[in-house]
Parts: C-alpha cells; sequence; structure tokens
C-alpha cells in the first residue's frame, strides 16, 4: 500500500471520529447570562433618588412648614420670619428673620429695615438696591411666620397671658390657642378690649353663636387686642 492510499485512510477515519463526538448540549434560558444594564451616556445620567432638604433639627418626616398667608398690608415687625426669593439668584433667596432692632441683613444688600414696611414695599426696596449688581431684579417677599404681633387672654381661660398671632386671626382660634375656657367661664359675657386711635373699645362677643358656625360672630383680632373671659 503506498503512502497515498495511507493519507486517504487517515483523513476518513479522523472524520468517523469527529461525527460520533457528543454534542455539547444548548444553554437553556435559565442558564442564560444576565442582560447587562446600559451604562449612562453623557447626555443621559444615570437616574438618582430625589431628596429633599431638611432644615437643621428637623427630620425627614417632619411636614413643611408653608408661608404664612398675610394680607397684602400686613406691616412687618420684629422677629418675623421673611421667605424673600431673587428670580435666578438661588444665593441671595432663604429665609430671613427680622431683627429686634428691625433690620434684616443680605448678600449685596447689606442691612435694610425691614419693620414698618409692607412685603411688597420691602421687595421694591430690595430691589432697588440690588439693580447696582443685578439686571431688573425680580424680589418677592413672603411672611412665612409672624412672632411679632400678639394677643392677650384673661380671665376663665386654660392660659392667661399673649398668645402670637397668626394670619387673619379669630376669636375661637385666640381662645383655642390659650387651651379653651375653663368650667367656670361666663360664655355670655366674653369681651374684646382694643385701642385705636388712642380709644379703648370694649366689643361684646357672642360665643355661642361663634362656635355654632356663624362666621360674623367669630370676629378677627388685631393685634394687642385683650380677650377678657369672666
Amino acid at each position: 500500500m503506498n503512502s497515498r492510499n495511507l493519507l486517504m485512510i487517515a483523513a476518513l477515519a479522523s472524520g468517523l471520529m469527529c461525527s460520533a463526538q457528543t454534542k455539547e448540549p444548548a444553554t437553556t434560558p435559565s442558564e442564560a447570562p444576565a442582560a447587562a444594564q446600559p451604562a449612562a451616556t453623557p447626555d443621559q445620567p444615570a437616574a438618582v433618588p430625589m431628596q429633599t432638604a431638611v432644615a437643621p433639627g428637623q427630620s425627614a418626616t417632619t411636614p413643611v412648614q408653608t408661608a404664612a398667608t398675610v394680607d397684602s398690608s400686613y406691616v412687618i415687625g420684629g422677629n418675623d420670619v421673611l421667605a424673600i426669593t431673587v428670580w435666578k439668584e438661588p444665593t441671595l433667596s432663604g429665609s430671613i428673620l427680622v431683627r429686634p432692632d428691625g433690620m434684616i441683613s443680605m448678600p449685596l444688600v447689606g442691612d435694610i429695615k425691614a419693620t414698618g414696611l409692607t412685603p411688597l414695599q420691602l421687595a421694591d426696596q430690595i430691589a432697588a438696591k440690588l439693580k447696582k449688581f443685578i439686571q431688573d431684579p425680580n424680589v418677592s417677599v413672603v411672611v412665612a411666620s409672624i412672632h411679632s404681633k400678639m394677643v392677650y387672654l384673661m380671665g376663665e381661660v386654660a392660659k392667661t397671658g399673649p398668645v402670637e398671632m397668626t394670619p387673619n386671626m379669630t376669636l375661637l382660634e385666640a381662645i383655642s390657642s390659650a387651651g379653651g375656657l375653663t368650667e367656670f367661664a361666663n360664655k355670655k359675657k366674653i369681651y374684646i378690649l382694643r385701642d385705636e386711635a388712642g380709644n379703648r373699645q370694649k366689643i361684646q362677643v357672642h360665643y355661642k353663636e361663634a362656635l355654632e358656625g356663624n362666621r360674623s360672630f367669630d370676629l378677627m383680632l388685631k393685634p394687642g387686642d385683650t380677650i377678657v373671659v369672666p
């Protein structure tokens, strides 16, 4: 047998051996590799959970106090908290406490008197000072919390003394803030003492009617009012 025949026999035997080998089993779905998550691209960054800013000393679950709603004629007083916003200028925006001397301090503006002004008047004055640094500044001022105005309660209430006014505080709200009436209160003789233009007025209160939901008897209070409960 010549060498040519030997090479043909060897090639035939090799082909038979390859066909006899067991084929590798296909990968099952459960063994398939997990699909790779798409990587973040420069124009589509990875999603980040939104976080809520929390004030110092306040937990993440503490409700955020919203800005108080006061009418446009409200006059700012000492210790009031103001929410000042300068459009597109976050470094100039934020909550500011009115100092006992009636002043507030802001970057670029410095000290500016706030007491005796309405929020709109103060916003105009801040904007006027900012014009040296910003073109057409848009400023808004909101009274976030009132601490400068007080009403007083005397007599048969759970807690006598001064009560901080809330925006548009009424008679019933003030009595509730003082813990309500005592069991000895004479509900028919409640009255309000109010000083106006140097004169003291005595305003009779219809407590029962106000408590029954008649809003005309739930009188709107003014700073300095004294509620007397015999």
